[in-house]
This record gives structure tokens, sequence and C-alpha cells, in this order.
């Protein structure tokens, strides 16, 4: 089971809302296993997200895709989290 990179962030948590996840990606801000990622780029158990917020960043390890919308479950694994590297 594979879902969309913006989808994923907004169910994870780690952005608030699928438009920021979109944007975030169009900005080049999002890779997905090292390499920069599309919006629509799909996410898999054990794949690798980073995401630059401009003075943050947050790498997170995929644990569970959802097939519906979930409330409070762990998605993601936090590895690392702070400020950006320059």
């Amino acid at each position: 089971m594979a879902l969309r990179l913006d989808k994923f962030l907004q169910r994870s948590r780690l952005v608030r809302r699928r438009t920021l996840a979109d944007r975030l990606c169009t900005h080049h801000r999002v890779r997905l296993n090292g390499h920069v990622a599309k919006a629509a780029s799909p996410v898999r158990v054990g794949d690798v997200i980073e995401v630059d917020f401009g003075g943050r960043r947050v790498v997170a390890r995929v644990l569970e895709v959802p097939e519906a919308p979930t409330s409070g479950q762990a998605l993601v694994e936090v590895l690392e989290r702070g400020p950006s590297p320059v």
C-alpha cells in the first residue's frame, strides 16, 4: 500500500495542512529517501522523510501507511528534530 506524500504528511501530523505539504514539496523542502520529492510521490513503510521548515528540520521514518484517515496513531518515528543545516 502506498499513499501520496502530501496526504501522508498531513495524516502523520508532520504538517498541519495538505496545502502546506504541497507547497513545501513545490519549493524542494521535502526529501524522500534522500531525494527531492514531489507531492504525488508514493510513501511506503520504511521510507525516510526529511522536511525543512526553514529554521528547523524534522527527519522521520515511516512505520505505517494508513488505508483510511487515522487519529492519534503513530505513523512515523522521529529520528531527528532540530535546526536546519546551513
